[in-house]
């Protein structure tokens, strides 16, 4: 119960710190916390690990954990890095993946569009996350795997929150259903171009990213 709950404190503070209740380089106070979330200390040490993990929050020895947020480069950089790789995966898992790999795949694509049926962006980012996994893991190259889920992980924050721009839910369903008939068609060079273009972030929506961050 506790982590379940630590992973929902997370999502909060993600949101808080967004929304610039919490600024870049401020420290989080574990106690004062508590006291917001009205729990005790230890979901809320789990809660910051999760921050420092993604690398929205910095754990600085003998001191605590602080607010670290990328600068608009080092963001594009990420995000650019990230779309590569989802490419060489799909580009992989087109020529890879077996039947019970295509049934997860459309499976989890479903659930992402009931959760967006029930107006529900956390759970289909969750499922999202399944969708892409899936898709690393059917590239059978492990190595791969771990580096594409190490960067997915390190732009969770952000990732889900441009999920919250309008129209993006629909869009990125949309996308999702290029990329499953590529990958049920085996079409290597489609699957690559669609993830690509998937995760990459151009124009508006970078510019509707960077500026969420900095209220």
């Amino acid at each position: 119960m506790d982590i379940r709950r630590a992973d929902q404190i997370a999502a909060s503070l993600e949101q808080l710190v967004f929304s610039g209740e919490f600024r870049d380089g401020e420290r989080l106070d574990e106690l004062r916390l508590a006291e917001q979330f009205h729990v005790s200390r230890t979901p809320i040490r789990e809660a910051l690990q999760v921050l420092v993990t993604s690398g929205l929050a910095e754990q600085v020895p003998r001191r605590g954990v602080f607010i670290r947020q990328p600068g608009p480069v080092e963001l594009m950089e990420m995000f650019e890095t990230m779309a590569e790789i989802e490419a060489v995966c799909g580009r992989l898992a087109a020529m890879r993946m077996t039947d019970q790999d295509i049934e997860a795949l459309t499976a989890a694509n479903e659930r992402c569009q009931e959760a967006i049926q029930d107006s529900d962006p956390d759970r289909y980012y969750s499922e999202n996350e399944t969708f892409h996994q899936i898709i690393y893991r059917a590239s059978t190259n492990s190595f791969l795997e771990k580096q594409a889920l190490q960067l997915q992980n390190r732009l969770k924050a952000y990732r889900r929150i441009q999920l919250r721009f309008r129209g993006r839910l629909e869009q990125s369903m949309s996308e999702h259903s290029e990329v499953l008939l590529a990958l049920q068609e085996g079409n290597a060079d489609r699957a690559a171009s669609v993830l690509r273009s998937h995760v990459a972030i151009q124009g508006e929506k970078f510019h509707q990213l960077v500026a969420s961050l900095k209220r």
